[in-house]
């Protein structure tokens, strides 16, 4: 047992440093984007690559969602696995908890009632009127009559939500590109290591029981959700295509909904991430990530690695310290 409601906030939590969630973009700025999906065999974006003294890493940006019909295919990114001594997975938390398999059991029905509202209450008892009338909308198109989310806390209602809309939209969570790499090193006998951090929940049931606390502010991530099932999807498109068929200089352009953002804040204005002791997760992620990065630097003559997208396109991000430090970056031709 994971204690389902802790792992989906530090998932969450993973991509970049707690921030407050800039507004919603407007509609107008992305109504006029191409809403049709690229599909069949497509390259990818190129790769940026760092070095020193011979040493090479060359990193993949990736990004959710992508075009569920493509099929994603890199010769370059093949010639580099093949020509690799090591593969570094994207940066991930590691979740343990601290209690015996007997503990774990009992402590099921706790983790799944962390899912519903407190005292059996509906999404509309807990979400305003304007939000709830959004809310019934959208659920109708993409999740129909389905009655039990409507007992579920918003942040969980919204995932939901989001998930079928990317479903029905024809938009994929990874499109494929994780698989890919995992058959490449197959292929050509390259280890793949997971660059993990360890998070220790040592009161389960203490753990459980924040989260619970947490809920009047999940309501914020239900309603960003909203907004980008309602406006940003053709913007969601456009960024899935432009990965696809490697345009940079889109994906620097067009908006991001910030829906993971504001989940995120959602829980941890709450104070369910300091009550845990986890609330400077992103930047134990990132120096995990960034010794992982140097260790294979110092060690391989070429490694192949992967960041998401919007982490290499940030002029602080985790490139800009690896420069700092006095490695060379490249960037991808354009």
């Amino acid at each position: 047992m994971r204690l389902r409601s802790a792992i989906f906030l530090i998932a969450l939590m993973v991509g970049g440093p707690l921030r407050a969630a800039p507004p919603p973009p407007s509609s107008t700025n992305v109504a006029d984007l191409p809403a049709v999906l690229v599909t069949g065999m497509q390259p990818g974006p190129g790769m940026w690559r760092v070095s020193r003294d011979g040493h090479e890493l060359w990193i993949l940006g990736t990004l959710s969602p992508l075009p569920r019909g493509m099929t994603w295919q890199s010769r370059e990114v093949e010639s580099v696995i093949a020509s690799a001594q090591q593969i570094l997975l994207p940066p991930s938390v590691k979740m343990k908890v601290d209690t015996s398999w007997l503990g774990k059991l009992f402590l099921l029905p706790s983790a799944y009632s962390a899912r519903k509202n407190e005292d059996g209450k509906t999404l509309q008892q807990v979400l305003s009127a304007p939000t709830y009338a959004r809310w019934q909308a959208l659920k109708q198109t993409y999740l129909g009559d389905r009655r039990s989310v409507e007992r579920w806390r918003p942040i969980f209602a919204a995932q939901e939500l989001y998930k079928a809309a990317l479903k029905a939209n024809g938009l994929s969570q990874s499109g494929g590109v994780k698989a890919a790499v995992d058959a490449l090193a197959r292929q050509h006998g390259v280890a793949e290591t997971a660059v993990e951090y360890p998070v220790t929940i040592e009161h389960p049931r203490a753990a459980i029981k924040a989260f619970k606390q947490a809920a009047p502010n999940d309501a914020m991530c239900m309603s960003r959700t909203l907004d980008a099932v309602e406006h940003d999807l053709p913007a969601m498109k456009a960024r899935a295509n432009a990965w696809a068929t490697g345009d940079l200089q889109a994906l620097r352009e067009l908006p991001d909904s910030h829906r993971r953002q504001a989940c995120i804040d959602a829980l941890a204005d709450a104070g369910f991430a300091r009550q845990l002791g986890i609330d400077d997760i992103p930047q134990k992620v990132e120096a995990t990530w960034l010794a992982a990065a140097r260790k294979a630097l110092e060690t391989n003559q070429q490694t192949f690695a992967m960041l998401s997208m919007d982490e290499l396109l940030k002029p602080d991000g985790y490139l800009a310290k690896l420069r700092a430090e006095g490695y060379a970056i490249d960037p991808p031709a354009e």
